[in-house]
């Protein structure tokens, strides 16, 4: 199966008037486009009927191209897993091989989860880092298409997300996204956001 993503502009804009939600000060991540059903022949991962490995496109800097991603079992969700990442799925960490220091930490929320209540925690995390934005609602040309809340804080030393988020089978889930200013910072932004959109 193929994914295809094309990259139209290099910020990422909220609907909510907020502009460029973004995972790094480095260039930014592909962006979303229309996913279509796997095919059943592939179906063989048997933790799950998602195919064990997919294919996505998106326009880079050197053309259009194709990104392999094997599929990866966490506790209670699975998602695709780009070269060059890394899952622990008892931490439910998704992290760059090469340095820890760039990941994503996923949790599986309850069904009556209290949006308000992560939003107050998520904004006392981090206040303590920097000046929070809030990019909540639609996103325009981001993977994950939208975002029940979706804060940021971005800085000298990088971007750190919080973000609840919910897949298509309705489950919700929280991402706390930690992207420090690096070389490695364009790396890490556009597959970790196409792996998150992934998540069920």
């Amino acid at each position: 199966m193929k994914v295809s993503i094309f990259v139209l502009v290099l910020s990422l804009t909220a609907c909510s008037g907020a502009s460029e939600p973004t995972a790094g000060s480095e260039p930014s991540p592909p962006a979303s486009a229309s996913v279509t059903a796997p095919s059943t022949e592939n179906e063989q991962a048997p933790e799950s009927t998602r195919p064990p490995s997919q294919n996505f496109e998106w326009m880079t800097g050197e053309g259009n191209r194709s990104f392999t991603a094997a599929l990866h079992q966490g506790e209670d969700f699975s998602l695709y897993v780009f070269e060059k990442f890394a899952f622990d799925a008892a931490e439910g960490r998704l992290f760059l091989e090469r340095n820890p220091e760039y990941y994503v930490d996923i949790e599986s929320l309850p069904a009556n989860y209290d949006l308000m209540q992560l939003e107050t925690a998520g904004r006392e995390e981090l206040e303590r880092i920097g000046e929070v934005s809030d990019y909540s609602g639609e996103l325009v040309e981001h993977p994950l298409g939208s975002a029940e809340l979706y804060l940021q804080t971005s800085s000298g030393e990088g971007v750190n997300d919080y973000i609840v988020w919910q897949s298509d089978t309705g489950a919700a889930y929280l991402f706390r996204l930690h992207n420090p200013k690096g070389e490695e910072a364009s790396d890490f932004a556009g597959p970790v956001l196409v792996s998150l959109s992934t998540v069920q």
